[in-house]
C-alpha cells in the first residue's frame, strides 16, 4: 500500500517532537541521523521529516528562511497578482466597446465572451465586466446561448451575406460602395432591407466605401497616453549592436487595398532586425516586427536587454501591450516629439529607401501578399547585399560580424 499523500497533523507534530528530544538526549547526534532514526520508526520519510524540522526552526526564528506565514502571504499575493493581471488583460481586450461610453448591446458582450472564454473563462470575464459597468452574469450568458436565434439575427445574417456578395461583385460594389450605394444596389437585386440595417451591418463588420482623396496617416498620437521621454535627442549613433533600435512603419497602396509595413532597425549596423507587412495597422503590426527583432537577436546569441527603443508618438507605440512587451524584454522606451520627423530621421530614411528601392522598383502590387514577398526579398538584400556608405560601404551583417570578431574572436555568435 502506498504512503498517504498527507500526514496527519498529530503524527507530524509527534515526529518533530521526537527528533528534538533525540537530539537533546544525544547532543552529538546530527539532524540527518536523528530524522533517519525517528522517521523510519514512525513511518515518515526522513527527507520529509527533515523539511518539517527545518521549517519549524524557521518559524521559531532559529534558522533563516521564509516562515510558513510569510509563504502563505506570498501565495495569496501571487494569486492576487494573477487575478489582477487577468482582469487587466480582459479589460484591454474589451477596451474597444468599453471606451465607447454607452453600454454595449448584450449580444455584443456575449460575442466577446465567446471569443475569449477559452483564454480567460466565462466566470472571470463576467466578473470583471460587471465590475466595470457592463453587468453580465454567467447564468445570463448561458441562458442567452440556449435561446433560439432571433428574427433580427436571422435577418442580419441574410442581409450581410447579400452585402458581401454585392461588394465583391466587380460589376456592382467593386469593393468601393458605401452604405447608401449598397442600400440602392440591394434594392435593385430585390433585397428589401432598411437603410439603417445596411449601415449598421457595414459599420459593425468594418466595411466602408472608398473616399476620394483619403490619406492614410500612420502616426496618430494619443495625448492621454503616457509617453516616455526622448532618450535619443536626434543623436542616431551607437557604439555596438543592440544599443539603439529605431522603429517606424509606412503604407503602400496595392490593387486590393492598402498595405502597411513596420521596421525595426539597429542603428549601429543599419541592419533591419525585424519587419512585418499586413493589410491593417493595429498595435499587432509593429508588435510583430518587435517580436521578430527580439527573436532574431536571441537566436543569434545576443542579449537585447538594455537596448534603447526609439519611435514616434503613434498610438501603436504608446499602447499598453507594446509598452508591456518592451518592459518584459528589458528595453528602454524612447519617443520623439509629435509632428517632428527629425526626431526619428533615421527611421524615416529607412522608409524612404524601402519606397525607392522596393515599392517603386518591384511595384505596383496586386495584393498585400505580393508586397510582403517583395519586402522579404528587399530586406534580405538590404541586410546582406546592399552597401551602406555610413558603415564603410559594407552590408550590415558583414559589419556586425566584424564587430563580434574583434570583440570575441574565440567565440563568435552565429549570424542571425
Amino acid at each position: 500500500m502506498s504512503a498517504p499523500r498527507k500526514y496527519p497533523q498529530e503524527l507530524r507534530e509527534r515526529a518533530m517532537r521526537l527528533v528534538a528530544e533525540a537530539r537533546l538526549e544525544d547532543p552529538e547526534l546530527s539532524m540527518n541521523a536523528a530524522v533517519k532514526r525517528i522517521g523510519t520508526r514512525v513511518g515518515v520519510n526522513p527527507d520529509t521529516l527533515r523539511g518539517w524540522v527545518k521549517q519549524a526552526d524557521i518559524d521559531a526564528g532559529t534558522r533563516p528562511g521564509t516562515t510558513t506565514e510569510d509563504a502563505r502571504k506570498i501565495r495569496e499575493l501571487e494569486q492576487e497578482v494573477r487575478e489582477l493581471k487577468r482582469a487587466n488583460e480582459i479589460l484591454l481586450a474589451a477596451s474597444k466597446f468599453l471606451r465607447a461610453g454607452a453600454r454595449p448591446a448584450f449580444a455584443v458582450v456575449v460575442a466577446f465572451v465567446d471569443d475569449h472564454r477559452d483564454r480567460f473563462g466565462v466566470e472571470p470575464i463576467c466578473r470583471v465586466l460587471s465590475e466595470h459597468g457592463v453587468p453580465i452574469a454567467p447564468s445570463g450568458y448561458y441562458a442567452h446561448k440556449r435561446r433560439p436565434v432571433s428574427k433580427r439575427a436571422l435577418s442580419d445574417a441574410y442581409v450581410w451575406e447579400q452585402i458581401e456578395a454585392v461588394q465583391a461583385d466587380k460589376t456592382k460594389g467593386r469593393g468601393v460602395a458605401g452604405y447608401r450605394k449598397m442600400w440602392h444596389l440591394l434594392k435593385r437585386d430585390g433585397v428589401a432591407a432598411p437603410r439603417c440595417q445596411v449601415e449598421r451591418l457595414m459599420r459593425t463588420h468594418g466595411m466602408q466605401g472608398v473616399v476620394r482623396g483619403k490619406r492614410f496617416s500612420t502616426t496618430k498620437s494619443d495625448p492621454s497616453a503616457p509617453r516616455p521621454e526622448d532618450l535619443v535627442q536626434r543623436d542616431f549613433t551607437a557604439a555596438r549592436p543592440n544599443q539603439l533600435w529605431i522603429v517606424d512603419f509606412t503604407y503602400v497602396p496595392t490593387w486590393s487595398g492598402m498595405g502597411f509595413t513596420a521596421f525595426v532597425t539597429d542603428v549601429y549596423s543599419r541592419r533591419i532586425v525585424g519587419w512585418r507587412t499586413h493589410h491593417r495597422m493595429p498595435t499587432e503590426l509593429p508588435l510583430d516586427a518587435l517580436e521578430m527583432a527580439l527573436w532574431v537577436r536571441e537566436r543569434a546569441g545576443h542579449d537585447p536587454r538594455g537596448v534603447v527603443h526609439h519611435s514616434d508618438a503613434g498610438t501603436q507605440y504608446t499602447a499598453i501591450r507594446y509598452a508591456d512587451r518592451l518592459a518584459e524584454a528589458g528595453a528602454l522606451a524612447s519617443i520623439g516629439t509629435v509632428g517632428d520627423s527629425y526626431d526619428n530621421a533615421m527611421a524615416e530614411s529607412v522608409i524612404g529607401l524601402y519606397k525607392a528601392e522596393c515599392v517603386k522598383i518591384d511595384g505596383p502590387f496586386k495584393t498585400v501578399d505580393e508586397l510582403e514577398l517583395a519586402t522579404l526579398m528587399w530586406v534580405d538584400w538590404y541586410n546582406t547585399g546592399r552597401l551602406h556608405s555610413s558603415i564603410g560601404y559594407v552590408p550590415p551583417t558583414e559589419y556586425e560580424a566584424a564587430y563580434y570578431a574583434a570583440v570575441n574572436p574565440q567565440n563568435q555568435p552565429v549570424p542571425g
